[in-house]
C-alpha cells in the first residue's frame, strides 16, 4: 500500500513509530506537511499539491493534525477524501472531536457517561452555575485548551466564583464541570483502533496536581480496564465517528465518565507503559479496511 502521513513534525515519537510500523509491514509511506499543501478545488480534476508536485492518490491517509491548525488541516484532508483516498479518521470526525462543546453534546445524546457540565459565556450567574454541577470544588475549562492548559480547579465556592467571573470578564467561552474527587487525580487513556480498545494506561498527576496529563509531569502505567470502561471508550469513539483515537476516562462512583476524545493521540506514553505495538495495530487496521472512495462523508461538511 501507498500511505500518506499528514503531520508537521516527522521526528515526533508517534510519527516515527507509524512510519516504522508501515515500512515493517512492507508499505510505502510518505510524510506530508499539511500546512505546506495547497489544493486545487475544481469539479473535474481536484488535486492536492505539495512542494510543486501533484500528490498521487494514496491508498490511505493517516491524519495527525495539531489542534492549532485544525481548520487548514481538515481542509487538506477533506480534499484527499474528495479525490477518493481512504482517511483513517475523516475530516468531519476530527473537527467534531476538536469542538469540546459539540463533542460533549454528541456523547450526551448517545447516553455516554459524562461529568455534569455547564457551558457559559460572560455570565453574572456564577453561583447558579456552581450549583448546577453539584457545588465546589469544580473544574473550569477554556474551550480551546489542550494538554491540560486552560484547565483550573475552583476548590472553594468563592474561588470558583472568582475564576468564572474572571473568565467572563475576558469574554471567553468556558465549561464548568463537576470535580470527580474519587478519581484521585488519576484518569485512564484508552487507545481505540476500529471497534477495539487495543491498549490502556492509567495516568496520575504529579504531587499536588489534579490534572493527570503526562505533558504536565504526570506518570503512566499499564491498567486493566473493566468491561464497562471498554464499552464506554468504544461507544465514545463511535459517537465521534473516529476509527483511531484516545478516550480519556475517569472512574467515578456512578461508573466511567468520558473527559475527552482525542483524534491524534500520542503513542509514546501508552506504548512505553504497556509494551503494546499500537502503531502496528493501526497499520494492521488500515490493511483490513482501506479501500478507494470508502468514506462516510466523501469530503462533505
Amino acid at each position: 500500500m501507498h500511505i500518506a502521513l499528514l503531520c508537521r513534525n516527522p521526528n515526533l515519537y508517534s510519527h516515527r513509530r507509524l512510519v516504522e510500523a508501515a515500512e515493517a509491514r512492507g508499505h510505502e509511506i510518505n510524510v506530508v506537511d499539511h500546512l505546506r499543501c495547497y489544493i486545487n478545488i475544481t469539479s473535474n480534476r481536484p488535486s492536492v499539491h505539495y512542494r510543486g508536485e501533484n500528490l498521487p492518490k494514496f491508498d490511505a491517509v493517516i491524519p495527525r493534525i495539531g489542534a492549532s491548525v485544525t481548520f487548514y488541516g481538515s481542509a487538506v484532508l477533506r480534499q484527499f477524501e474528495v479525490i477518493g483516498c481512504f482517511p483513517v479518521n475523516e475530516s468531519v470526525a476530527i473537527a467534531r472531536s476538536r469542538d469540546k462543546l459539540r463533542s460533549l453534546q454528541l456523547l450526551a445524546r448517545r447516553g455516554i457517561g459524562l461529568p455534569v457540565t455547564v457551558f457559559a459565556h460572560r455570565t453574572n450567574n456564577a453561583d447558579d452555575i456552581i450549583d448546577l454541577v453539584g457545588g465546589a470544588p469544580v473544574v473550569i475549562k477554556l474551550l480551546e485548551g489542550t494538554q491540560g492548559i486552560g484547565v483550573v480547579l475552583g476548590e472553594t465556592r468563592k474561588g470558583a466564583e472568582s475564576i468564572i467571573q474572571a473568565f467572563g470578564g475576558a469574554k471567553t467561552n468556558i465549561l464548568v464541570q463537576e470535580f470527580i474527587k474519587e478519581a484521585g487525580g488519576e484518569d485512564i487513556r484508552c487507545l481505540v483502533v476500529g471497534d477495539k480498545v487495543v491498549a490502556a494506561m492509567k495516568r496520575k498527576g504529579k504531587e499536588g496536581e489534579f490534572r493527570s496529563n503526562i505533558h504536565r509531569g504526570g506518570s503512566a502505567e499499564m491498567v486493566k480496564i473493566t468491561p464497562a470502561e471498554r464499552s464506554t471508550a468504544v461507544s465514545a469513539a463511535k459517537a465521534m465517528g473516529l476509527n483511531v483515537c484516545g478516550v480519556d476516562l475517569l472512574r467515578s462512583n456512578h461508573g466511567p465518565v468520558v473527559m475527552e476524545v482525542n483524534s491524534s493521540p500520542g503513542l509514546e506514553g501508552v506504548e512505553t507503559a504497556t509494551g503494546i505495538d499500537v502503531a502496528g495495530k493501526i497499520i494492521e487496521w488500515i490493511e483490513k479496511n482501506a479501500a478507494p472512495n470508502k468514506t462516510k462523508t466523501k469530503g462533505k461538511g
